[in-house]
């Protein structure tokens, strides 16, 4: 009889761990998701409405690829991440109050939607963000 007790035991233990193998694997894909494909982002500020409205979360892959104009994408400035959309890409020619400069390779010129309200490329004394301050691209059907 004792031995019929500890294989009815081990069989409980068994099955206490199959049900919390799934919830525990599912909650472990989900965090690798998030730090390595997925990026969810909190955007606070007026910044790029109309597209992305104040107090909105974005939703970003970072499996960047290749970017282009017009692309939103959240980068690393200043120790903060921010939101904006690539207004000119390495080697465009563009004018930042009254001055003409070239984008250098690898690095991007980042504005707002909002220009009233959004602090960007134009203010910053390196007004160039490279490929690698960026995180994450927000998907298109976003946009």
């Amino acid at each position: 009889m004792k031995k019929g007790k500890r294989s009815g035991c081990r069989y409980r233990r068994r099955d206490i761990l199959k049900s919390w193998a799934v919830p525990f694997g599912c909650g472990l894909l989900f965090l690798v998701l998030l730090n390595c494909v997925f990026f969810v982002g909190y955007v606070p500020s007026e910044s790029m409405e109309p597209t992305i409205r104040k107090d909105s979360f974005v939703f970003g892959i970072r499996n960047i690829g290749k970017l282009k104009l017009g692309d939103v994408v959240i980068f690393e400035h200043d120790s903060w991440l921010i939101v904006k959309r690539i207004t000119a890409s390495p080697g465009d020619d563009i004018m930042v109050n009254g001055e003409n400069l070239i984008v250098p390779d690898g690095c991007y010129y980042m504005l707002g939607d909002n220009p009233v309200k959004s602090i960007d490329s134009r203010y910053w004394v390196d007004p160039f963000i490279s490929k690698a301050q960026i995180i994450a691209k927000v998907p298109s059907y976003m946009d």
